[in-house]
């Protein structure tokens, strides 16, 4: 159970960080739609938009391959991410759980098990890790190594751009963005971690700095479900 949150909480602040970087219009460097600028202006570009977006929400699909997988897993879902670090991921298909953040913890919900696993977001979390995205003290400059990269799959009309946390508490090992050369929006998101597993998203109907409330963003625990925390299971 706590390695699948885990991994829900990963994948979760690593598709925030990309949307966020995503939604927010930016003027385009002046000259660079075809020649690719130096790393160092595209990356402080995204996080200039970054740093710009109040919510957002969105629907996603997300492909995890690779590592201990034989197989390759394909969920559905939306997000709603309302800043400073409250977050919420609804998964629909094929299984549904849910990863919520009120700002001070996350709950991660299996409906299906009858589980919820209850942990506070780390008050020291280095920004390299993604949950210090969801609360605003990442800084993509400051964090991270940046390189082009060359993924095969990438869409057309992107350039690849290699982010390698330099904290030694991150939850994964590099961290590649699609960014569009014309608009710099993100059009695709791919995490590996440090077993090799591959986590890609893709973002449809992205709509941002809208009136979210902040209900959305408060779980309550059902009746009859089993509650994981630190100190062991518990029934409420």
């Amino acid at each position: 159970m706590r390695a699948r949150l885990a991994v829900g909480v990963s994948a979760a602040g690593a598709c925030i960080a990309a949307l966020c970087l995503a939604a927010h219009p930016s003027a385009h460097p002046s000259g660079q739609e075809s020649a690719a600028p130096p790393i160092d202006d595209l990356v402080a570009s995204l996080q200039q938009r970054y740093a710009a977006v109040r919510n957002l929400t969105a629907d996603f699909e997300h492909r995890v391959s690779g590592g201990v997988l034989s197989t390759t897993d394909v969920e559905l879902g939306t997000v709603h991410v309302k800043r400073p670090g409250r977050w919420r991921f609804d998964y629909l298909e094929p299984e549904p759980k849910s990863f919520v953040s009120d700002g001070t913890t996350v709950y991660a919900h299996f409906p299906l098990d009858r589980q919820v696993m209850v942990t506070p977001v780390p008050a020291d979390a280095g920004a390299s890790n993604p949950a210090a995205f969801l609360s605003g003290r990442g800084d993509l400059v400051r964090d991270f190594a940046a390189a082009y990269g060359d993924a095969r799959d990438a869409p057309p009309g992107t350039w690849v751009v290699r982010l390698t946390p330099l904290g030694d508490n991150a939850d994964y090992e590099t961290l590649e963005l699609a960014v569009d050369r014309r608009t710099l929006d993100i059009r695709r998101l791919a995490t590996t971690d440090f077993l090799g597993a591959l986590s890609t998203y893709r973002f449809h109907n992205l709509r941002t700095n809208r009136d979210l409330p902040d209900a959305l963003f408060t779980f309550e625990i059902p009746p009859n479900t089993e509650v994981l925390t630190d100190e062991g299971p518990n029934h409420p």
